[in-house]
């Protein structure tokens, strides 16, 4: 669980995150979703430990990001998996070398060991044969489920994706949406997906958070924000003709 209590962040005189606070439970997908400029990637990016924020607390698991030690830090971050928005796979590479690098990064494990992993988890991923590709000859949506493969490696207690469905087609889009929750249920991790993509939204949202100008917004459930009657909230999901046609048949059923 990740809790967040009244974050601050500014770049010279201008705030950026005037606030926000949250909480981010275990064994659920946790989407951030706002307009460009609302402020979820700097907010990513402060949940992850990449900025320093002024004012405010991150908690993991109860243990206070600011109040750790160097080493307690370090420890942390070893259990944190993180899913890029381009993949950011090393092009040199292999795709099993992709996978193994953070054991390599984090572990003492011998090199059968950190084979074993690697086998096991491009299993889960559904890439038992590319082991010796390069990313190259991967598809966009080959190398998500690689970036994935490596974010979940080293076990990690908290995963993180940028824009996973980034340049992805619709059909390869869900199937990386279902392939996180899934994943995010079995290991019982801490997912937070920063995303614009409606439809991840009303896929895997089982938690929420809407941003707007560096403020919460408004927060719920997929479930939830068909019945919402928030304008900030409902101005941004109405841009998405799916959700049009998916809140009206909610409200249709349960009338």
């Amino acid at each position: 669980m990740i809790e967040v209590n009244n974050l601050h962040k500014s770049f010279g005189d201008t705030e950026i995150l005037k606030g926000i606070s949250t909480r981010f439970d275990k064994g659920k997908t946790n989407l951030i979703i706002g307009q460009s400029g609302s402020g979820k990637t700097v907010f990513l990016k402060c949940l992850l430990g990449l900025f320093e924020y002024e004012e405010g607390t991150i908690s993991y698991d109860g243990k206070i990001f600011s109040k750790l030690s160097e080493d307690e830090k370090r420890n942390l971050r070893s259990e944190i998996g993180m899913v890029f928005q381009g993949s950011a796979l090393f092009d040199s590479m292999t795709i099993a070398q992709n996978v193994m690098f953070p054991l390599q990064m984090f572990t003492k494990q011998s090199k059968s060991e950190m084979e074993d992993r690697v086998d096991f988890v491009l299993k889960r991923v559904n890439l038992d044969d590319a082991h010796n590709k390069m990313p190259s000859e991967a598809s966009g949506g080959m190398q998500k489920r690689v970036a994935i493969a490596r974010a979940i490696v080293n076990k990690p207690k908290y995963l993180f994706c940028d824009e996973p469905n980034s340049g992805l087609d619709p059909k390869t889009a869900i199937v990386i949406d279902n392939l996180i929750q899934e994943i995010t249920d079995e290991y019982q991790i801490t997912t937070v997906i920063n995303s614009h993509d409606m439809n991840s939204v009303m896929e895997i949202g089982e938690k929420i958070v809407f941003l707007k100008n560096g403020l919460k917004a408004w927060e719920g459930s997929n479930k939830t924000i068909f019945k919402t009657d928030n304008e900030v909230v409902t101005d941004f999901v109405y841009s998405s003709n799916l959700f049009k046609k998916v809140r009206k048949m909610y409200i249709e059923e349960n009338e």
